[in-house]
């Protein structure tokens, strides 16, 4: 904490500060500014009115607010914009793609420059330690297996960022020997100086379009973990992803860069053979894993997440017998294919976190069995033609939709042949569960695995798979 400190004592010192957006990684930059500088006068800038009154501030009188509506549009006047992730800037910044004129105002366009947030900072003090893992899907998983690879190996290891916990609540415990997992957003990747030392990009799909101008601009923002790395640094990549691979082209060459495959046997890599997870460096090749199939990761999206973990582990020092241990023992996380139980004879899955077409495909063809699916929710206007293809081909004879997403994936779905399944659109989530009980096969699988965000009935993902488990356990 002691570098992180001194770096912005002595860049901030002089500067005007304004705090963009004060959820749970504003609070903490808030604490951690006013430690720093005790009589400094900060401003905090959010939508909502009502954070002026937060009791968290005591007596402050060094702190003013600009809430509301216009909340962005005296940015420009402040030499130093500290921005927390999920609040979109694109508009606003100078030589933004697809930009608009500032909100439709002039004097409030920002210099990139002048913005900066917790994971940069972080980055710029730490990076050497840091294996940083980002892609569109599958970046907590990954991200919570290494973390238990290395407490396995009984190595020191923190677990930090998108998953839930700010890199300034973990950056006083980080020592010489620390290996830091950061989960990392598209958002924290926008505005880096300095990439981590190991990097992992899992994958790139549609996703948080109405945060960029274009879908170009969220990958670029996510290819930005390879982008600030320095040369040396280790480059593990998705080599199955088309959008991967052509993102990362520039810095392959200068990395140290092992890719990972599915299909292909990468000279320097990860890939399955004979029953095994194979790492070859030079063209030599050491198993690291024997593929069990009834392992906690089920599904071949997440036999990448376990080759990106185990490459990355192994480039940072752990070994094979290590990596096998730490896989047997990961138990995944919630809401990612969680196994709900068993109730009046139907297996319930609960996958809220899949907000992707992508997603909802890879858990179809990962979970056995599926006889029912729920889908649908908040509609972003992504594409649903694959999904509703993949569909009318699959299994599944049931499927509840939900929500603006699923109108629009039954919209699609309209004029297919759909072999005799059956669509039952309902306007509640809680709606689906009469319907799976009465009509999913006893001994087969209902699947919550939603293709669409949450936003419309519930704050977040989490919240839509507990209020899952809630209603399918209700029959007990």
């Amino acid at each position: 904490m002691d570098r992180l400190r001194e770096l912005i004592r002595e860049r901030f010192r002089e500067k005007s500060i304004v705090l963009l957006g004060y959820g749970r990684e504003g609070q903490s930059t808030y604490r951690l500014l006013r430690e720093i500088f005790p009589g400094k006068e900060l401003v905090i800038a959010d939508r909502r009115e009502e954070i002026q009154s937060d009791p968290s501030f005591g007596y402050d009188r060094h702190l003013q607010f600009i809430t509301g509506a216009g909340y962005m549009d005296r940015l420009d006047g402040f030499d130093a914009v500290f921005r927390s992730p999920g609040i979109p800037v694109w508009h606003l910044i100078i030589g933004a793609p697809g930009q608009p004129a500032g909100n439709g105002k002039t004097g409030n366009r920002i210099d990139p420059d002048k913005i900066t947030s917790q994971t940069s900072l972080f980055l710029e003090c730490f990076a050497g330690q840091v294996i940083g893992v980002t892609g569109t899907k599958g970046k907590s998983t990954t991200s919570s297996l290494l973390h238990h690879l290395f407490k396995v190996a009984r190595k020191e290891t923190l677990l930090a960022g998108n998953i839930g916990n700010p890199v300034f609540h973990i950056a006083h415990l980080v020592t010489p020997s620390t290996t830091v997992v950061l989960e990392l957003s598209s958002h924290q990747l926008e505005f880096l100086t300095r990439g981590p030392h190991t990097a992992i990009l899992l994958n790139l799909y549609q996703e948080h379009l109405d945060a960029y101008a274009d879908y170009e601009s969220y990958q670029r923002a996510k290819a930005n973990i390879a982008r600030y790395q320095q040369e040396g640094d280790f480059l593990v990549w998705n080599s199955d992803d088309e959008r991967v691979t052509r993102q990362l082209a520039p810095y392959i060459p200068y990395r140290r860069s092992f890719p990972f495959s599915l299909s292909d046997r990468p000279l320097n890599g990860g890939y399955p053979a004979d029953g095994g997870l194979v790492f070859s460096d030079g063209g030599k090749a050491e198993e690291i894993w024997k593929i069990h199939q009834d392992r906690f990761l089920r599904g071949d999206h997440n036999l990448r997440n376990i080759l990106a973990a185990s490459l990355a582990a192994l480039l940072n020092g752990l070994r094979a017998e290590e990596i096998g241990e730490g896989i047997e023992t990961f138990k995944g996380l919630e809401h990612r294919l969680e196994y709900v139980g068993e109730f009046r004879g139907i297996h319930f899955y609960n996958d809220s976190i899949a907000t992707i077409p992508e997603a909802c495909m890879e858990a179809i063809r990962a979970i056995p069995d599926v006889d029912t699916l729920v889908a649908g929710g908040f509609d972003r206007g992504i594409d649903y033609s694959e999904l509703a293809g993949f569909l009318s081909r699959s299994d599944v004879r049931n499927i509840i939709l939900v929500g603006k997403a699923g109108l629009r994936i039954g919209e699609c779905m309209e004029g297919m042949d759909m072999q005799g399944k059956r669509i039952y659109r309902v306007e509640r989530f809680d709606d689906f569960a009469p319907i799976a009980f009465r009509e999913t096969q006893p001994g087969k699988a209902c699947l919550l695995s939603p293709a669409a965000a949450s936003y419309d009935e519930f704050n977040n993902f989490e919240e839509r798979g507990k209020r899952y488990r809630e209603l399918v356990r209700l029959v007990l």
